[in-house]
């Protein structure tokens, strides 16, 4: 199972079987990664997911790809606005946690896995409206992902892509990855 970094946007990754939208609990594709998916891929895929809401922070599920050049979009929740998600613990300043973050990615992987899919992106969760720091979202992501490879084996994934828009986030990811590759071992996730 490869795991890579790749600087572009999530909505054109034609070699992907699945990408991911970073969500809220309510699945509405408002802004940002979760508006981009919307516009490219069709409101269908708002309509899909709104009917499989609301979702606790860290779940995931799946939804068509509409026009995207996907087979399938999986809506994880880094962050929400209802009154249960407030009462989840978050990192100070943000509407996330790594745990969140952590689940979701995890969540986001198994489904891949039990549709079948051979290669899954994601995009950052949580950074943009979340507000929560780039460097700690590589970080529980990279984890998670390398968690899943050692813990799936016989795992249908086989490339874990991490899409990153801007040129920040792209290196982020990239040295933390470059990190665990030189042989240093992940930091538990809280």
């Amino acid at each position: 199972m490869k795991i890579e970094v790749q600087r572009g946007d999530i909505t054109n990754q034609p070699d992907m079987q699945a990408i991911v939208n970073a969500a809220n609990t309510d699945l509405v594709l408002g802004a940002g990664v979760a508006g981009a998916i919307r516009r490219k891929g069709g409101d269908e895929i708002e309509s899909e997911s709104r009917a499989k809401a609301p979702i606790h922070l860290g779940e995931a599920v799946h939804t068509t790809a509409g026009r995207l050049p996907n087979r399938f979009v999986i809506h994880t929740a880094a962050m929400g606005y209802r009154p249960e998600d407030e009462r989840v613990p978050k990192r100070p300043g943000s509407l996330s946690s790594a745990a969140i973050i952590r689940d979701a990615t995890l969540n986001s992987l198994r489904i891949a896995d039990e549709l079948k899919l051979n290669s899954i992106a994601l995009p950052a969760l949580a950074t943009g409206v979340g507000g929560f720091p780039v460097d700690e979202c590589a970080q529980a992501m990279i984890v998670a992902a390398m968690s899943f490879r050692e813990s799936n084996p016989g795992s249908s994934v086989q490339v874990i892509r991490f899409v990153l828009f801007d040129e920040h986030s792209y290196h982020v990811f990239q040295q933390t990855l470059a990190t665990f590759d030189e042989g240093q071992q992940p930091m538990a996730l809280e």
